[in-house]
């Protein structure tokens, strides 16, 4: 009966909204929109990471024995975690759905935001099924956004100045396809896969008003040491998009997880690996102006004293944290190795492996169309706090948008 309630849910919400299941809502405040991915357990049904949520609604949970404390607008609510019940005030009252901790993560089933929270604060807070947006009633009609538009005409209304520019790098293509592809639906291939989430993730960044350049935009292959220089002197990340997998050996099957890169020299075999694997795209290379094999030693030596190592560092810190809360597979943590792709990119760079395609579990998330959109929303979310951080870092009233570089 319970699992019947949570399909009407997801049935209700994807009518509202024309189609499939939201893959996501929008809170909006006085700080702006933010964007919350929704994520589907075929247990407790579509719920919502509470880090995200709450950092939108400026409120805060803690995990007590069985409870979930979450306090939204000074109002206190426990949650009944793995049974569908919430508790306001003395009163006990059923949820569609339950709170449950994943990997360390408080998850909150999805009513709770379209329907407790607009009911339970109705002074505040209003739910709009058309559109998918919880909407705080106590921003200034206009937003905080706009009135930050008129005190500096150059800002968006998530925050960002104007102008920031991304590379985005689907991996591999034409006739290099990456690796096969072991659990990928038949005739799809890793530079398959990496074209369809870096599409996604350009019409991510571009509804965030952030522009973007693509290094192929159809299944072509582009020379590995040229990748990087689309990100030129207007380009304010490069960001490189990617499959894992592992060769055949006891257990290879089993190993999941996703993981990002940025480029220094590899300190554990795993790394070195990763990155060979990927460097051995140079074999497909047929142009006459290839370097010695020594150009790379002589980059990443360069690098350890390279303006943007920190940065990259950070930018991939902020992958890993917004994959997370989309991504069912464990995190794999940032690493970092000598990507011959990333050397040409003199921004902030990093390399996203988005899973392990000889993990059923890991291809199911990267082929799914509502899993591909979770993945590159999380990226360019990932990339507009990266953004916010370094410009409030920097000079927080500047219009600037050159990062890493002179403004």
């Amino acid at each position: 009966m319970l699992f019947g309630l949570q399909l009407l849910l997801v049935g209700v919400l994807a009518g509202a909204r024309g189609g499939a299941a939201p893959m996501s809502l929008v809170v909006a405040t006085a700080k702006g929109d933010a964007r919350i991915p929704i994520r589907t357990d075929p247990v407790t049904g579509p719920m919502v990471p509470a880090p995200a949520l709450l950092a939108a609604l400026g409120g805060r949970a803690k995990v007590a024995e069985a409870w979930a404390e979450v306090e939204i607008a000074r109002q206190s609510f426990r949650l009944l975690l793995g049974a569908p019940y919430y508790t306001v005030g003395t009163g006990l009252k059923p949820l569609v759905g339950s709170a449950v901790v994943r990997r360390d993560t408080l998850f909150l089933p999805l009513q709770f935001v379209t329907h407790v929270i607009p009911a339970e604060l109705k002074d505040r807070y209003r739910y709009n099924p058309a559109t998918g947006r919880l909407e705080d009633l106590a921003a200034p009609p206009t937003g905080v956004a706009a009135t930050a538009a008129v005190r500096n005409p150059k800002r968006l209304p998530n925050g960002l100045n104007k102008g920031y520019v991304v590379a985005v790098d689907p991996g591999h293509g034409g006739v290099d396809p990456g690796n096969p592809g072991l659990y990928f639906p038949r005739g799809l291939t890793e530079s398959g896969v990496n074209l369809q989430v870096g599409l996604l993730v350009r019409q991510e960044l571009l509804a965030r008003g952030i522009g973007v350049v693509m290094t192929r935009t159809t299944d072509t292959l582009i020379d590995l040491r040229q990748r990087g220089s689309y990100c030129s002197d207007r380009c304010n990340l490069f960001v490189s998009i990617h499959v894992n997998s592992l060769p055949r050996r006891p257990g290879f099957n089993r190993v999941r997880g996703f993981e990002t890169y940025f480029l220094a020299e590899a300190k554990s075999e795993d790394a070195a690996r990763v990155a060979q694997m990927e460097n051995d795209a140079i074999r497909f290379d047929q142009s006459a102006s290839r370097e010695s094999g020594g150009g790379l030693d002589f980059i990443l030596k360069d690098l350890q004293l390279n303006e943007y190592l920190r940065e990259s560092a950070r930018l991939a810190e902020l992958m890993q944290s917004h994959l997370a809360e989309v991504h069912t597979g464990p995190d794999k943590g940032v690493k970092q190795a000598g990507f011959m792709v990333l050397t040409t990119a003199r921004r902030p760079a990093v390399l996203v492996e988005m899973g392990y395609s000889t993990n059923p579990e890991d291809a199911r998330v990267m082929t799914e169309t509502r899993s591909q959109r979770n993945l590159a929303a999380s990226i360019a979310d990932a990339v507009v706090s990266y953004l916010l951080e370094y410009q409030r870092r920097v000079n927080p009233d500047s219009d600037a948008h050159t990062v890493g570089g002179r403004e």
